[in-house]
């Protein structure tokens, strides 16, 4: 014991230096703690009397003046032991069924002591029990149940001091309090420290709700769901929710809190606008501005009133800003070129200030003058296209009367003029309308009233015609317009003869004899426009038996035809040419697979293989970090270039932070270490809040054989698949949906930068104590664990046949459109728990399902939305497939909308469960109970049934929702997988039944 003792007083100065009894800042409520007690805790020892050979004992020393208790124990040379130490009594928190138990303690080498005594030990048990009241001194080792047996990591020699801390954990606690015991079996053993507590997560306000401060759940509640209370002036749709991990940690809130109209969020809570500013409706967004032409006088705004003189219309948002009235046209202009035909067009520019609005329309008012008098045109006048309402700063007016003088006033008017002209009079207002006075002096046209044959002969034809009353005012003479054809039906060209005359009667010569001949007159009006005409009269010239062709109709009908030829013509070469350049263009899909050149996108990452030493490449993209910066703790797997660990980063300047350090195991070959070296290469190249950060690597080593490392940010929990699965059935749609949106923003990360993933599956996907997902693993090589069948090799190497394109399989063509392919298939697994796509139908067998357009079914309660996207990603031509930014941006629509994710795809259980569902191994039905559980992955309720009396498959079809309950399954997604099973045997057994007659 000297020696011991010896030993005990080096390690209390090892302790007191290195500072091992700092507290973690995390929200711990400490039930005991040995050291922080500072004087005798009063434990108790069993037996009570040891003779020679004394157990448990107290030593007391003095650090720093205060004293400090141990409790410590060597019986290594005698008989076996069985020394108990057992503590006071533990008084819990009422919702604290889950402790932490907290040692520090020293364990010796029992090769130290010389000759490895028979009974020396290296271990310790710990024991509970609980009890609804101190029972005192009174101990019954029956009464206690154990809880673990502790080994240290680290034994104590002759010269070196090692402390170990374990924590364990106690679970399941429903009394008022209890008691710890720990059991010496021959070990030479010092506690230093014994710490109990319990986690929970600390009272907090997230997104506007306040949530109580909750204690953690235990393992049969890993996620603690949370109601919280919106802060004050917010409000919520619905009723605020979040979780709280077993490690006291708050993730995934759901629900919103939003401020009322009039206030924003401002440091967790709802304040007011200031003056000056408004808010019109309850969001999560901040007060605006008060728009132009508003004043905003008062904090807690809705809106801002509109300054004097200025107004909203009726359609104006009260968000919006206020406008004034248009002031008037400008440069009112009247053009009169067809005066002949009582018309004229008015024209002029918009106002130039339009009151800050964009709805301005003009009406139009005429007045004729005669002399001093005026009077409104009438009815008479006509406006094209209207003489209100006008959007266009034009306007045609017709039926105008020669030799009077028009006066035309344009308004301009907008959608708050109404408003306007009720709050001030006409006189005080700013004028908004322009007026124009024009003369019209034109000469009607004269109308043509009788057109009459004077004379006819076999090669012409004299006619005449009367006119209407000539004006009083006559500028110029009256022209006329004689136009006539032969009359021939059977003729594909007709050719029209015009002559333009300056009197009322002619003779045309030049006709053929014994022909009918149609002549139409028209009056011309001064400037030359056309006036009134008369009706078409038919006139035929003599037979005199000489036929004498019209040249002029020749000639004229032969231009006109060899005209349309050479139309036709050039329409057929045009044609022509348009189908040859159609047949040479190609499409995206047609090029497809043309050459690889012509499918290499155009990457904006440098591609690591580009380099001849990969160590060139490494330093370029990647951090290098001295070794002594990284502390390795734990292997957490294997990959294919060695062990990957969890460990610590701590670099000066930096908070220190948990990694994951990917190994190059000794005796690589040159290939594996440029592949180890090239993935690092790709990932520095992104920072992406959905992709695995790069922290840096390490290569510049002695012993680079060893100490190669890659590291990157430690994901909790783990790769997406293997956590879903731990989790079935825990997380609802909405928070499923989350996590493939991040996912989904990962990979429009990739694609936007031309890099295709080629790998991507839930396996590929990490996941950390948010429930954050992160595209990491940038290896297509990498070999998949525990999955023989998971790749299928071609001469291209290995392609994960589950997870990607038919194209891609077929022809070794990858693109972010196969990568959309995989992300269909990684929906399915998240929407299934982490279910295994395709079930147990082999390589091959995919293959050909997908050829014949089979495709996986719904899971069970997916959302009709979410399985119609992933249709959508399986498309079999590739650019009909959606690209990822369109895959974000409808993710982002659902889960604004959660009502949008409560219609649920059909599903067949029969199709959705085939582990193998309905049948053994050898097509008989299952044997026994186990081993339908176990084909469905609920072997965990082998017990729970065969406790409930369900010893065989018959009882098992008879079993309803409620019975499954009954027997303990109380996990939704389990309970569901059971029932469900269940109803696809109850379907295949009336089918074998139906075969079997």
């Amino acid at each position: 014991m000297g020696f011991w003792g010896g030993i005990r007083r080096v390690l209390f100065s090892y302790v007191l230096i290195n500072g091992i009894f700092i507290t973690l800042q995390t929200k711990e409520e400490v039930l005991l703690d040995m050291r922080a007690a500072g004087g005798e805790l009063g434990w108790l020892t069993w037996p009570l009397d040891q003779g020679d050979t004394p157990g448990w004992e107290v030593v007391q020393r003095t650090l720093n003046g205060s004293q400090f208790y141990t409790y410590s124990v060597c019986n290594v040379e005698g008989r076996e032991q069985d020394n108990w130490l057992r503590t006071t009594f533990i008084q819990r928190r009422p919702s604290a069924s889950r402790v932490f138990v907290e040692l520090q303690f020293i364990v010796r080498d029992c090769n130290s002591f010389g000759g490895a005594p028979l009974t020396c030990k290296e271990t310790f048990n710990l024991f509970t029990s609980e009890s609804d009241a101190d029972v005192g001194t009174t101990f019954h080792k029956s009464l206690f149940k154990k809880v673990a047996t502790i080994a240290p990591d680290e034994i104590t020699g002759k010269n070196d001091m090692r402390i170990n801390t374990e924590t364990r954990v106690v679970e399941n606690l429903s009394q008022r309090g209890f008691y710890l015991a720990f059991q010496d079996i021959g070990a030479c053993v010092a506690f230093l420290s014994v710490r109990v507590y319990y986690k929970s997560c600390p009272s907090t306000i997230k997104s506007l709700a306040s949530f109580p401060e909750t204690v953690a759940g235990g393992e049969n509640q890993v996620l603690k769901e949370v109601p919280g209370v919106c802060v004050e002036n917010a409000v919520s749709v619905e009723v605020p929710r979040i979780y709280c991990t077993v490690d006291g940690e708050w993730v995934v809130p759901v629900g919103q809190c939003q401020c009322k109209a009039g206030f924003e969020e401002k440091e967790d809570s709802c304040q007011e606008c200031e003056p000056g500013f408004f808010k019109d409706s309850e969001s999560s967004g901040k007060c605006e501005a008060c728009p132009a032409n508003t004043q905003g006088l008062k904090s807690g705004a809705l809106s801002c009133p509109c300054m004097q003189g200025f107004y909203r219309a009726p359609t104006d948002s009260n968000s919006g800003p206020c406008s004034g009235p248009p002031s008037a046209p400008r440069d009112i202009v009247a053009t009169t070129t067809q005066l002949s035909a009582g018309k004229l067009l008015l024209s002029w520019n918009p106002p130039a200030d339009t009151g800050g609005r964009d709805d301005i329309t003009y009406n139009v008012e005429c007045q004729r003058c005669e002399g001093a008098v005026c009077q409104p045109c009438g009815e008479k006048i006509r406006y094209d296209p209207s003489g209100t309402g006008l959007r266009d700063t034009r306007v045609s007016v017709s039926e105008l009367d020669a030799h009077l003088n028009y006066s035309f006033t344009v308004e301009a008017l907008s959608g708050v003029s109404m408003f306007a002209s009720q709050a001030a009079p006409r006189a005080h207002r700013p004028p908004s309308s322009a007026t124009l006075t024009t003369s019209l002096h034109y000469t009607d046209p004269p109308k043509i009233t009788t057109m009459r044959l004077v004379e006819r002969a076999p090669t012409s034809l004299s006619l005449s015609w009367d006119v209407s009353p000539r004006p009083r005012v006559q500028s110029r003479p009256i022209r006329y317009e004689l136009t006539y054809r032969k009359k021939d039906d059977n003729l594909d060209v007709t050719t029209y003869i015009v002559l333009i005359l300056e009197k009322s009667s002619v003779k045309v010569s030049d006709l053929d004899p014994d022909t009918a001949y149609l002549f139409r007159v028209q009056a011309l009006s001064s400037d030359g426009s056309p006036g009134g005409s008369s009706m078409e009269e038919q006139f035929e010239t003599l037979s005199d038996g000489h036929h004498t062709p019209n040249r002029t109709a020749i000639i004229l009908a032969g231009g006109v035809g060899g005209a349309t030829m050479l139309f036709i013509v050039v329409v057929i070469l045009f044609l022509r040419k348009r189908r040859r350049n159609s047949h040479t263009r190609q499409g995206p899909e047609d090029t497809y697979f043309s050459s690889p050149e012509q499918l290499k996108p155009l990457k904006t990452y440098v591609d690591p293989h580009t380099y001849e030493d990969p160590n060139v490449a490494v330093l370029k993209f990647a951090t290098e970090i001295h070794p002594s910066h990284i502390t390795k703790q734990k292997v957490i797997g294997a990959g294919e270039f060695g062990e990957v660990y969890r460990g610590s980063l701590k670099v000066q300047g930096r908070k220190e932070v948990a990694v994951a350090i990917k190994t190059l195991k000794p005796g690589y070959t040159e290939k594996q270490r440029q592949d180890f070296l090239s993935e690092a290469s790709i990932m520095g190249q992104f920072a992406h809040q959905n992709i695995i950060r790069l922290e840096g690597v390490v290569t510049k080593c002695k012993d680079f054989f060893k100490h190669a490392m890659i590291v990157t940010e430690y994901m909790e929990n783990g790769a997406l698949d293997r956590y879903l699965r731990d989790h079935d059935g825990e997380f609802s749609a909405f928070q499923l949906v989350g996590m493939l949106r991040g996912i989904a923003a990962g990979m429009k990360y990739l694609s936007d930068m031309s890099y295709v993933h080629r790998d991507l599956a839930a396996r590929n996907i990490l996941v950390n104590n948010n429930l954050e997902c992160k595209v990491s693993d940038f290896g297509l090589s990498r070999v998949l664990e525990d999955d023989p069948e998971g790749t299928y090799t071609t001469s291209g190497g290995k392609i994960p046949i589950r997870w990607t394109a038919p194209e891609a399989i077929a022809y070794r063509k990858f693109t972010s459109a196969s990568d959309v392919w995989s992300f269909g298939i990684v929906m399915w697994e998240v929407m299934a728990f982490g279910e295994r796509p395709y079930w147990d139908m082999s390589n091959h067998e995919v293959m050909k399902a997908i050829n014949e357009a089979f495709r996986l079914p719904a899971p069970m309660d997916c959302p009709s939305a979410v399985y119609q996207l992933m249709l959508q990603c399986w498309l079999p031509e590739r650019s009909k497939r959606p690209r990822f930014g369109d895959i974000v941006s409808l993710l982002d629509k659902l889960l604004r909308s959660p009502d949008s994710l409560k219609a649920i795809a059909d599903f067949d259980p029969r199709v959705s469960i085939r582990l193998p569902s309905t049948s053994g191994s050898d097509g008989s039905p299952f044997k026994s109970v186990s081993d339908w559980l176990e084909s469905i992955k609920m072997n965990q309720y082998s017990e729970n049934f065969s406790h409930a009396g369900i010893v065989n498959m018959d009882q098992v079809l008879q079993m309803k929702n409620e019975d499954i309950k009954n027997i303990g399954v109380r996990l939704p997604g389990h309970l569901k997988r059971i029932a469900y099973s269940i109803l696809g045997l109850k379907d295949q057994t009336s089918t074998l039944s139906v075969f079997a007659v």
